[in-house]
């Protein structure tokens, strides 16, 4: 099997991977419907009420971030996510029935989003670690990568087709065909090959358990750099919705369709970044320092892009460079993590990741309402220039990072061995010490 796609090689994978595309299609559908819902019929184009819903749905992330953390640390994952993900299913259920019965009101929309907030905040960890259970450590990185390639494609296809069924059914018919999607996750969970998991030492109930997640992390200056960079790049430059919509209606006067399609770029670069990552055996941090640059090269000529042709092909370019970055991340983290802390670590990953994009928002939105589109894609880019820096500086403080000229291309070299792993090894051995 091609290295790209090797993690398909294991059974349990195969099975999960096919029911978190179908379920990731409907919740991109259900995301798509809830705002056109609240855009159009419950209120008169608010794009505050938008926002409202945005920070009810991301905002448990930040306030639940030691309890979710633990439980993703300490409970059986598997059974969680049967939980979480039953409990989403039902969520759009009640939000579709509401819709459909034409009972629905702003308010409901807001609790709901809230409350799926709450049960996403606890799914998100899980999910992530999940992953090791169902590869192990040596396909981890791919696993992610290939995960994040699900996750983009199928932001390809649900805005399209609950586009279309929008317009022939309504969006509460959406909200239940999301709410049908999560049965062919939920029967994943149930056909995996329970004694194929690659099941880890469960963390030791103990005082303190909730903020030892922050002080692991304070005391890993890779893992400090790495949460920093993804701080900045997630709070100022992740905010495509305020970047896409605002060039192509104030730069390039372009309609709902050149909009929508930009959009598909957006996402067709995602993939292709994807899968890049996907071909790589191990994640570095000197690749988070060129995705990161990337990223600001690639906001900075979007932002002088003439014309919408050209404009598209950058933000291709800005996909691929994001995704490259999003999924390093995750699988930086993961693999330099102990596994009993795994669950802790990445909690406050989704916190960062999830909850940081509605703080820069507003700010994002503001420039490109007082100095244009262009100057927003400006924030964006020095976002990127901005987690380099951290990167940067890192590699120099810690691993004695030269940079020269070899063959007429820039090269990295750094002394020592892997900073990802290096502090991972003195940790796990004191921490399932104390475990045990």
């Amino acid at each position: 099997m091609s290295s790209t796609f090797r993690s398909l090689a294991h059974f349990n994978y195969r099975v999960w991977a096919i029911g978190a595309f179908v379920s990731n299609i409907g919740t991109w559908m259900q995301r798509t419907a809830q705002d056109w819902l609240v855009l159009t019929q419950l209120t008169h184009n608010s794009a505050s009420s938008v926002g409202l819903v945005m920070a009810l749905q991301y905002g448990p992330h930040l306030l639940l971030l030691p309890v979710t953390g633990f439980a993703a640390d300490h409970w059986d994952r598997r059974r969680l996510l049967f939980a979480t993900q039953a409990s989403l299913g039902i969520l759009a259920l009640g939000l579709g029935v509401l819709t459909v019965a034409g009972w629905v009101q702003l308010w409901h929309v807001y609790v709901f989003a809230f409350l799926l907030g709450c049960v996403t905040a606890f799914d998100s960890p899980a999910r992530q670690t999940f992953v090791s259970e169902l590869v192990g450590e040596e396909a981890l990185s791919n696993a992610v990568a290939l995960n994040s390639t699900s996750f983009n494609a199928a932001r390809m296809i649900g805005p399209a087709v609950a586009g279309l069924l929008i317009a022939a059914i309504g969006s509460g018919w959406v909200f239940l065909c999301n709410a049908a999607s999560f049965v062919a996750v939920l029967c994943s969970l149930f056909y995996l090959r329970v004694d194929q998991l690659h099941v880890r030492k469960k963390a030791v109930r103990g005082r303190g358990s909730f903020a030892e997640g922050f002080r692991y992390v304070g005391r890993r200056p890779d893992l400090i750099a790495i949460l920093v960079m993804l701080f900045l790049v997630s709070t100022f430059g992740l905010n495509f919705q305020i970047f896409i919509s605002t060039m192509s209606v104030s730069a390039f006067h372009a309609g709902a369709g050149r909009y929508g399609l930009l959009t598909s770029v957006m996402a067709f670069g995602s993939v292709a970044g994807a899968l890049l990552s996907a071909r790589r055996t191990k994640p570095h941090i000197a690749l988070l320092l060129s995705s990161a640059l990337a990223f600001g090269v690639g906001c900075t000529l979007a932002a002088l892009m003439p014309n919408y042709l050209l404009f598209g092909l950058v933000l291709s370019f800005i996909g691929i460079s994001a995704q490259t970055f999003n999924t390093t991340v995750n699988s930086s983290l993961q693999l330099s993590t102990t596994p009993i802390m795994r669950g802790r670590v990445m909690a406050i990953y989704m916190a960062i990741a999830l909850g940081a994009t509605p703080l820069g928002a507003p700010l994002v939105g503001w420039v490109a309402d007082q100095f244009g589109p262009r100057w927003s894609l400006g924030v964006g880019a020095a976002s990127g220039f901005g987690a380099a820096a951290v990167g940067l500086h890192y590699l120099r403080k810690y691993r004695h990072l030269q940079i020269g000229i070899e063959d007429g291309r820039l090269n990295f070299s750094v002394s020592g061995p892997d900073p990802l792993l290096e502090a991972r090894s003195a940790d796990e051995t004191e921490i399932e010490a104390a475990a045990s």
